[in-house]
């Protein structure tokens, strides 16, 4: 069996912004010999081979700074008429199952994702999509992690192509760029130029109507088949938030 790592490193980068700018504060070894002799231990009897711990501190991270899933609650205060789910309450076993991939690596920046495309690329793909599958969106835009122009390139799953993937039985989905609509700019450009109030965030929002979980700044969904894999999700257990960064790999055969 062979394990795809599907989730982008967590590492200060400055040429992210500032909105998700990681930072990691790595503490030397002897920091730990300091605490010991400060709890009573005498240096003359520590041994000889203990040179303290190593320790990290995350001083600045958002929920939604890497790879990571989205609860119900981050699209809205209530799902389907209910209060939202927030990431603790995603059943657990909704987040392992068979994988497929569906390409959308044609689609240009600022191009909507619409049914049709998800029809092609579903019947090009040769699997099938049923409750439990786990939808993968490869947009090739993980290419862009690490530069300025990361969460400005994408195309975009609109309220459409989501409503295709739930009406199938999806509930965990995900993409391989940063966020699952279309980059802020082209929604916000669109938005004017129809002179509509409805184009804005249109695929989070569904959630607002079908609690859905999605995840996004995936990584490495070039090194998967199209299907005949499983997924494996591994939110953060973080009560009462919006999202959580997760651990998500692929178990291929």
């Amino acid at each position: 069996m062979k394990v795809v790592d599907l989730s982008k490193p967590i590492k200060f980068n400055p040429a992210d912004p500032s909105f998700m700018r990681v930072k990691i504060r790595h503490k030397p070894h002897r920091i730990g010999r300091l605490l010991v002799r400060i709890l009573g231990l005498p240096f003359r009897l520590m041994p000889k081979d203990f040179v303290g711990w190593a320790d990290d501190t995350i001083t600045k991270m958002g929920v939604h700074a890497t790879t990571h899933i989205d609860a119900p609650w981050h699209y809205g205060e209530t799902s389907g008429g209910k209060r939202a789910q927030t990431i603790e309450e995603i059943p657990l076993d909704q987040c392992i199952g068979p994988g497929i991939v569906l390409d959308m690596t044609h689609k240009k920046d600022g191009e909507m994702i619409l049914p049709a495309d998800l029809d092609a690329a579903l019947e090009a793909n040769g699997g099938e999509i049923g409750p439990g599958t786990i939808v993968l969106i490869r947009t090739g835009r993980d290419a862009f992690i690490g530069t300025k122009e990361y969460w400005k390139r994408g195309t975009g799953m609109g309220a459409e192509a989501t409503n295709w993937l739930l009406d199938k039985g999806v509930t965990v989905c995900g993409i391989d760029q940063w966020g699952w609509d279309l980059p802020f700019h082209h929604q916000i450009a669109t938005s004017k130029a129809e002179n509509r109030d409805d184009l804005f965030w249109e695929g989070h929002r569904v959630g607002q109507q079908r609690p859905y979980w999605h995840m996004e700044q995936l990584v490495n969904l070039a090194a998967l088949p199209a299907n005949g894999f499983r997924v494996c999700v591994f939110p953060l257990k973080l009560v009462g938030a919006s999202a959580a960064p997760a651990r998500v790999v692929a178990l291929v055969e």
